[in-house]
């Protein structure tokens, strides 16, 4: 059975192999601007299900905050996916990179450098929905389009008792955990509140929208721009 790394291991390999085959990439991007779309989510709201949908629908590149976190982990993976990249585009990074730690706008660290490397690396690319690990908070709002996706917390209980197979008291207790880490990493890494509405471009509440309306309310608003 493949371990964990191995499998993010597999999908970077199969991404590099996509963008180095698309050689018209960069000639659509210049013709047709469309932003990375950033997705942050409440847990059990849905937002993982809206962000692949939206990345199927629009022909995207889904990144989930799993393969994000593996890649900046491991720095034989980081490497090679932003080998991609031509050197100048990079150094472009970097200057952004060095701009935000300049004002102390995130928080300092070996995994945060890899982290904004990445996650620019794949910006740089274009055409991806990019789930968690703030993402919005790296890009310049220019460069994104950041979704916050949220819903009631009954309702959250209920979808994440019904995904996992736990009773409505775990399933609340594991909304509560999560919630916690995300809040805290964000608040460390960017000094920034993952709740306020502010820090994104549309807010979807799936308590009163349904995953496919929510879809498509992404799509309008990028399309839009």
């Amino acid at each position: 059975m493949a371990t964990k790394e191995e499998s993010i291991v597999r999908f970077v390999k199969q991404q590099i192999r996509k963008w180095e085959s698309d050689t018209a990439q960069e000639d659509r991007q210049q013709k047709i601007r469309i932003p990375v779309i950033t997705v942050s989510m409440e847990p059990g709201s849905g937002g993982s299900m809206v962000a692949q949908k939206v990345a199927n629908r629009l022909g995207f590149d889904y990144f989930n905050r799993d393969i994000i976190e593996g890649i900046a982990k491991s720095a034989k993976i980081r490497t090679r996916v932003i080998e991609t990249l031509e050197k100048e585009r990079l150094s472009g990074i970097e200057d952004f990179i060095a701009s935000l730690y300049k004002s102390q706008y995130l928080y300092p660290g070996i995994y945060m450098e890899h982290l904004l490397k990445v996650v620019n690396t794949i910006a740089g690319h274009g055409r991806a929905v990019i789930v968690g690990r703030g993402a919005n908070f790296i890009l310049p709002p220019a460069e994104r389009f950041g979704v916050r996706v949220l819903a009631p917390l009954k309702l959250r209980i209920q979808n994440v008792a019904r995904t996992y197979g736990v009773n409505d008291e775990e399933a609340k207790q594991r909304i509560i955990r999560r919630e916690s880490r995300r809040r805290a990493f964000i608040r460390k890494s960017y000094n920034a509140d993952i709740s306020d509405p502010e820090n994104y471009d549309l807010t979807i509440n799936t308590g009163r929208m349904s995953i496919e309306s929510s879809v498509e309310a992404v799509i309008a608003a990028v399309s839009g721009l």
